[in-house]
């Protein structure tokens, strides 16, 4: 099987040292998940003296499926899976996973609130308890991928609301009470973990954990879609003389301003960005760079403009409405009828859309 060939900087990432931590930045269609893949193949060569079992992590089920097949044509060690994956069999390894141990996403919300109502009758005249439960179920995931389980710990952190306002400290107090009353309920079910906050569970065994470590390499696929305590604890997950490889859209200000690699535990004395895009026309580029020129992408250092592409396409199509209601009954009819022929995609802001 022939494997897809690395162009221009691509050869010098590629070949990046086995040992260390390193972060690969870029463009949408910019071959960061193809190197990725050539990544995971270079590391567990077995005629190199680097080679090691690898681990590549992504969310791409696709990607997953795909890597499975290759890694079967080239007999390489290589596991591909999702982190959820990774960090149930790593818990399961060391006694700590039982069986329907992990709350889901409908019960999570039920019980969220169920405590929202709970600690608002401790709290007069607060306006915090006429929000929509979104804002609870958004803000007690937040506090899980930070990692930010002591309450001074949340009180000081670096926090804005919704409106771009930091969330005052009697404000947070009552959200922290929340996800107290919250963790006491899953407890009494017997759910230990969330999927939010099971990164944290895996960062606290890894820690007590002396054996040698399963892994030798991990590279991470779209980086920014992993949490802080999922990136903590990938870091955790590998010894002395391994590496780890960091490919995504976005630099450490994933997770707000205050996010920085130190404070990951990732020690990254350069980064690699790649601009050139593969994958998108010339216009729908422009489109993208128009976009990230709005006043709301303001002061947002790590995105990273691409070199235009050289293939040609039909320009996008931008529609302006009247109303929201005329939105939606363009898009739905659009929907239905594309969908015939196509799988389509439509993203919305928010849950109550």
């Amino acid at each position: 099987m022939n494997l897809p060939t690395p162009v221009g900087r691509q050869v010098e990432v590629l070949h990046l040292p086995a040992t260390g931590h390193f972060v690969v930045l870029g463009t949408a269609g910019s071959g960061k998940t193809t190197l990725a893949t050539l990544r995971a193949v270079y590391l567990a060569d077995p005629s190199t003296d680097h080679a090691g079992r690898t681990l590549l992590l992504t969310f791409n089920k696709a990607l997953v499926a795909y890597l499975r097949h290759l890694q079967a044509q080239l007999v390489l060690n290589i596991t591909t899976e999702n982190y959820h994956t990774f960090a149930r069999g790593y818990l399961n390894s060391r006694g700590r996973m039982a069986t329907n141990g992990i709350c889901d996403s409908h019960r999570r919300e039920a019980l969220i609130a169920n405590a929202v109502q709970t600690v608002a009758a401790r709290y007069t005249r607060q306006a915090l308890f006429q929000l929509p439960p979104d804002f609870f179920f958004d803000e007690i995931k937040w506090i899980s991928d930070h990692g930010l389980f002591s309450r001074d710990d949340y009180l000081v952190a670096e926090r804005s609301g919704r409106d771009g306002r930091p969330l005052n400290r009697l404000r947070r107090a009552a959200v922290f009470d929340v996800f107290e009353e919250y963790l006491t309920r899953r407890e009494i079910l017997g759910l230990p973990y969330d999927w939010d906050d099971l990164a944290t569970a895996v960062c606290e065994e890894l820690d007590r954990d002396s054996s040698p470590r399963r892994y030798r390499h991990v590279i991470i696929d779209e980086g920014q879609d992993f949490s802080p305590e999922m990136l903590r604890s990938l870091k955790k997950a590998i010894p002395p003389d391994g590496s780890l490889t960091f490919f995504g859209d976005a630099a450490q200000q994933i997770y707000g301003t205050r996010i920085s690699w130190r404070s990951l535990g990732l020690s990254i004395s350069n980064r690699w960005n790649f601009t050139q895009n593969y994958r998108n026309t010339r216009q729908i580029a422009r489109l993208a760079l128009a976009v990230s020129r709005m006043p709301y992408f303001n002061g947002i250092p790590d995105i990273i403009e691409p070199v235009a592409p050289m293939a040609d396409g039909p320009l996008p199509t931008l529609v302006h409405f009247r109303s929201r209601d005329d939105e939606v009954d363009l898009v739905v009819e659009q929907s239905a009828r594309l969908s015939r022929t196509r799988s389509v995609a439509i993203l919305l802001r928010n849950r109550a859309r």
